[in-house]
């Protein structure tokens, strides 16, 4: 049986009744912080081989999340000439754990840069998005990202627990 271990940094997100931007900041930096501590220390072999038949592992979580920070806060809120990264969650055999983390680590920089800048959670995107185009708000892309990334670490939760029994967040 695998020793289990657990992290010992459980702090919750800051709370500022009087700034939503900040509150909604902090809850997706937390989710942020949560899921790249799941990659971090995890054996490499271990970390881009897939734990379900659907082929996602730790690193193409990593991977995935990057994507989305680009598309959502450079390409379509900011209206940023970026090369648009690919979704899936098919990690390479030339791309490390650390690399791929570092890239995830200066995507999260990038948009938060975008996010501090923005002066209105109303302001619409510069760009639309989906089938429709629609020109979503900050403040529905930052829900949108922190129920994502939620969601994703949730996923890398089990799959951690399951490569070496780590728990917590």
């Amino acid at each position: 049986m695998t020793e289990q271990r657990k992290s010992a940094d459980t702090r919750p997100p800051a709370f500022d009744p009087q700034d939503e931007k900040s509150v909604l900041l902090s809850f997706l930096n937390y989710q942020r912080t949560s899921i790249a501590a799941k990659a971090h220390g995890a054996p490499e072999p271990w970390a881009r081989t897939a734990g379900v038949p659907s082929g996602t592992s730790l690193l193409g979580l990593i991977k995935h999340l990057t994507a989305a920070e680009g598309i959502w806060f450079e390409w379509s809120f900011a209206g940023a000439e970026v090369e648009l990264a690919d979704l899936d969650m098919k990690v390479g055999g030339d791309e490390s754990a650390g690399q791929i983390l570092a890239d995830y680590a200066a995507a999260v920089a990038r948009a938060n840069t975008v996010i501090e800048a923005a002066p209105d959670l109303s302001a619409p995107a510069a760009r639309g998005m989906g089938p429709d185009r629609e020109q979503h708000t900050l403040r529905w892309i930052l829900a949108h990202m922190i129920g994502e990334t939620a969601r994703h670490a949730g996923h890398a939760d089990i799959l951690r627990e399951e490569l070496d029994g780590s728990t917590g967040r």
